[in-house]
């Protein structure tokens, strides 16, 4: 059976984004029609002339609500939609053109309840942008886990990229109250009732993320945070690798103070892996600007996942 697709998107202060995002629904490939839901989150500079620029161009309806948090937000678009299938990006995502037609051939070939898709930097990213976006999906530092895993059942989708059907809204109620980890939080509560979920890797979206290193910390400093208290929520899901950015944080910092009573060693390692980051960086982004900015948005990756991981474990406890 051939799904209808709902695309909900929550906006909060981010009209330009919006309008780059819809620039790309605009022009997709995909034959069939599907729906646009904008829901402005309680935003005090909000997106409606922005919306109602792509009237004629995209089936598209606007709402505005009280804050709430993303998660909500987009239950409240869930409610509104008239498809058989939701689909949810975050607002600084900029869509590729075959992107609704990537994710009608991945669940017509394999069926699941929950995908989601991977993200990637487009050409036009700051150096910046193209740092954070390899330290966050590279191999070398997640394990690729954010989009270069294939596999079906404990594929844990990211609520930049994500799509669920109504069945499975309806089952789980959709996103919690948590503001961080929710799209976790949503797959693991889904998993439980038997849905199973999977990996499009052809369905992907250019990211921006965070434009500067400050906000960057400051977010994988929540995931970090997060991520104690949904290995208690969710018996049996944590895991050795979720302790790896705290591990590397107290490996660096004996390392450093070893280096300063001349003991190199372990500084040897550190530099080693940072030389890999480096090379692979530079290759994958054609720029040894890049690559030198990956080691550095790698650095406050750890640190920030790590010790905010080190303060939710404490914190628990």
């Amino acid at each position: 059976m051939r799904q209808s697709y709902s695309i909900i998107v929550p906006v909060y202060n981010r009209p330009q984004e919006v309008e780059e995002l819809l620039d790309g629904l605009c022009n997709q490939t995909y034959e069939f029609p599907f729906e646009v839901i904008i829901v402005e989150d309680g935003s005090e500079v909000d997106c409606k002339k922005v919306v109602d620029g792509y009237r004629k161009l995209l089936d598209i309806d606007y709402y505005y609500k009280d804050n709430s948090g993303p998660g909500l937000t987009r239950n409240f678009g869930f409610e509104k939609a008239k498809g058989t299938y939701f689909i949810v990006f975050d607002s600084d995502c900029v869509i590729p053109h075959e992107y609704l037609e990537m994710v009608d051939a991945g669940l017509t070939k394999n069926y699941t309840d929950i995908f989601g898709g991977p993200d990637a930097a487009d050409h036009d990213f700051t150096l910046v942008q193209k740092a954070i976006n390899f330290s966050m999906t590279s191999f070398l530092t997640t394990g690729g886990i954010r989009g270069k895993k294939n596999g079906v059942g404990d594929f844990q989708p990211r609520s930049f990229n994500l799509g669920m059907s109504k069945k499975a809204f309806e089952l789980t109620g959709g996103f919690g109250e948590m503001r961080i980890g929710e799209d976790i939080d949503l797959s693991l509560r889904a998993k439980q009732l038997g849905l199973k979920s999977q990996l499009i890797s052809e369905a992907y979206v250019y990211h921006k993320r965070r434009t500067n290193f400050y906000d960057f910390y400051k977010q994988t400093f929540s995931f970090g945070k997060t991520r104690p208290f949904l290995n208690r929520k969710f018996k049996g899901t944590a895991k050795i690798t979720y302790w790896f950015p705290s591990l590397f944080v107290i490996f660096y910092t004996a390392a450093l103070i070893l280096a300063f009573v001349n003991f190199w060693y372990p500084m040897y390692v550190v530099l080693g892996y940072f030389t890999l980051i480096y090379l692979e960086s530079s290759i994958e982004n054609k720029s040894l600007v890049v690559g030198l900015l990956s080691v550095f948005s790698t650095l406050i990756q750890f640190f920030g996942y790590g010790l905010g991981f080190l303060k939710g474990t404490f914190k628990m406890k």
